[in-house]
């Protein structure tokens, strides 16, 4: 299956469950007290990809709430992980999805700052700078990077500088779907080791 992803204009969304895990193994219903997995048909939860966590909140049906600790993705379908605080969830039942607002929006920042910080790298220590992996949750941001030698604190504080100027500056962000080689012909820049469909979402 394939989970429909509502989660870029709802953080708040509806699904039914088409799938129930228990310890790796698929099963019909899960009750207060036991941790697994829920599988919806559709989803406002960001499955953990691009560096950037997998959200967390709840899901709640007639009498039943699940805490959602973490959402990852296995092919095209979104995994929640957590426990069950009450009630039962059982296949084929409708969910309402709720995504912790709060912390979506401080990952998303980070997210963007890594960008910010890509950028300024590339203009402090020059075009070779190649992103080599991140992290972004809600509460800090990891960038991994290539460079010819550690740097030193007058370029770490020059590239500080750059990025907090644009954090401050405020830039609006706007977002565009593109197939990949008219998103690369824009400047978009590919980033290693990330998987792309044939169409992109674009932020610039």
């Amino acid at each position: 299956g394939e989970t429909h992803f509502t989660g870029y204009s709802n953080l708040k969304d509806s699904g039914k469950v088409i799938a129930l895990f228990k310890d790796g193994t698929e099963v019909q219903s899960l009750t207060a007290g036991d941790e697994g997995m829920i599988v919806l048909d559709s989803t406002p939860f960001y499955g953990e990809s691009g560096g950037q966590v997998g959200d967390k909140g709840l899901l709640e049906g007639k009498g039943s709430e699940f805490i959602v600790t973490d959402t990852t993705k296995e092919q095209k379908n979104h995994l929640h992980h957590g426990e069950v605080k009450s009630g039962s969830i059982n296949l084929g039942d409708l969910l309402t999805a709720n995504v912790d607002e709060a912390k979506r929006e401080q990952t998303a920042l980070h997210h963007s700052a890594t960008h910010l910080l890509h950028a300024a790298l590339r203009e402090q220590l020059g075009e070779h700078v190649q992103q080599k992996g991140s992290l972004c949750t809600y509460d800090r941001l990891r960038f991994d990077f290539a460079h010819f030698e550690a740097m030193t604190a007058a370029e770490l504080s020059a590239v500080e500088k750059k990025v907090n100027q644009q954090i401050r500056v405020n830039t609006e962000v706007s977002t565009k779907l593109m197939d990949i080689e008219s998103a690369k012909a824009e400047g978009a820049m590919a980033l290693f080791g990330e998987k792309y469909d044939d169409e992109v979402r674009v932020l610039s």
